[in-house]
């Protein structure tokens, strides 16, 4: 009787890369994994319970390679944009996994080192606290949908084509604005958003300007909620008609 044959993790999930890279989301399964390794699908689950763990698996192996090491003298939005550069050149390799990062990335101790790393980066900047979860929310949302647009619909792909050539007369800036984009590069077309999301994040940090002296009231004893003599109290109008009243007398 032949000896089972033994499996291991890292086999299983080089395995169901090469399924996904070669066929797609749909075609990862069970089987597809089982026939790939050159064994039954029953000697799989033996190791991994499903599907979603071969996700998770996947996952994890492609963002293996991204080193989060920096050299200390990096500004903190160098720090940033390097360690986004560097994950997208991991996942741009293997393009048909780019709907599973947000699915696994909490489940993946890859992307916990990219992250850790990443608030590393943020931490040193000055967020704290909620903003900064939202900061980094908004560094992976960007990543992610870059890699998305890229790899579903690339600027030099049809779907620009066809917006190109709609009419001027209806859509002239969307014409106009499809047009130039043929001539963006990938690496342009990142690089720029995120500069763009990182300077927004700096100025983040900065605290609100003070109201500008322009904008003060000109009299030290009238505020904007303050009525003024047009709108002075019933008693002070009396008074005021009893004075006029008493000066005619005297007159």
């Amino acid at each position: 009787m032949p000896r089972r044959r033994s499996l291991s993790i890292a086999a299983i999930a080089a395995a169901a890369l090469a399924v996904l890279d070669r066929d797609g989301i749909a075609g990862l399964s069970m089987r597809a994994v089982s026939a790939e390794l050159g064994t039954g699908t029953m000697s799989l689950y033996r190791y991994v319970s499903d599907r979603e763990e071969l996700e998770r698996l996947v996952v994890d192996l492609v963002l293996a390679p991204v080193d989060t090491s920096l050299p200390g003298r990096l500004a903190w939005p160098d720090q940033v944009a390097e360690l986004a550069e560097r994950s997208r050149v991991a996942v741009a390799a293997h393009p048909a996994i780019i709907p599973l990062l947000l699915a696994h990335r909490h489940a993946a101790p890859n992307s916990w080192r990219w992250t850790e790393a990443v608030l590393a980066a943020l931490t040193e900047a000055g967020f704290t606290g909620p903003a900064r979860v939202i900061a980094l929310r908004s560094l992976v949302s960007y990543i992610t949908g870059a890699l998305q647009a890229e790899y579903l619909g690339p600027l030099g792909g049809p779907g620009t084509d066809a917006l190109a050539a709609l009419s001027p007369d209806t859509y002239p800036l969307l014409a106009e604005t499809a047009k130039s984009a043929h001539a963006i590069p990938l690496d342009q077309e990142f690089g720029q958003g995120l500069h763009i999301l990182l300077r927004g994040l700096r100025a983040s940090l900065s605290p609100s300007p003070s109201p500008s002296p322009a904008h003060a009231p000109d009299s030290p004893h009238l505020s904007p909620r303050d009525p003024g003599p047009a709108h002075s109290s019933p008693q002070a109008a009396a008074r005021n008609r009893i004075k006029r009243a008493n000066q005619r007398d005297q007159g």
